[in-house]
């Protein structure tokens, strides 16, 4: 059967309707190899090098690290418009792109606590997050329950690293500013997610 017409608000992931992919189900082969796995990857492989950078540079502001972490940021976004120009969803993938988008944060997160580039304090909650919605999101799904994102964790993801990335740079007070809006983001989509499980209503936050 011929694959429905792709509009350009679905091609660049502003119409999120309808179900999930059926390739991204619990039952579903891995399907490692695919064009979107690819970018995710190459993804998952800057992440060491954009570690290694960072902790080489003298006082936390490196562009060659910039640079890393940028291309790995906007992988998230050409991984899922190759998936929906190829169709070749699969259930790594569906795995693997939030794992690496949480991994990324988490390590523009530790450089710019090292070298105190952003409010501890605001780092210490973006972690506290992430570990609560880890938490959450196992107990979720012990109980079956599909995971869906819901918009404002959607949203989260890119002024937090737009932020962190910002930093690097040492474009320091707008880079804090961008941070917080999307920390702000990720607690409202916890909470969100969180009121959803009480009610027994499959959601998810990013």
């Amino acid at each position: 059967m011929p694959r429905a017409q792709l509009s350009k608000r679905r091609l660049f992931g502003l119409d999120r309707s309808g179900p999930p992919p059926p390739q991204t189900g619990a039952h579903e082969p891995w399907r490692p190899w695919t064009i979107p796995n690819a970018i995710g990857y190459a993804r998952a492989a800057l992440i060491p090098l954009f570690l290694v950078l960072e902790y080489g540079s003298r006082h936390g502001v490196s562009t060659a690290a910039g640079i890393c972490f940028f291309v790995a940021g906007a992988g998230d976004y050409l991984d899922g418009i190759a998936a929906r120009l190829t169709g070749q969803y699969s259930r790594l993938g569906a795995a693997l792109d939030p794992l690496i988008d949480r991994l990324l944060v988490l390590a523009g997160a530790a450089a710019c606590w090292s070298y105190a580039l952003l409010p501890r304090w605001s780092l210490v909650a973006l972690v506290a997050r992430e570990l609560l919605m880890l938490l959450a999101g196992q107990a979720w799904l012990r109980r079956g329950h599909a995971l869906r994102i819901n918009w404002p964790g959607r949203i989260a993801v890119a002024p937090t690293m737009f932020g962190v990335w910002l930093e690097l740079l040492g474009a320091q007070a707008v880079g804090e500013g961008f941070f917080l809006v999307g920390l702000a983001l990720a607690w409202i989509a916890a909470v969100f997610y969180l009121r959803s499980g009480l009610r027994g209503a499959p959601s998810s936050s990013t």
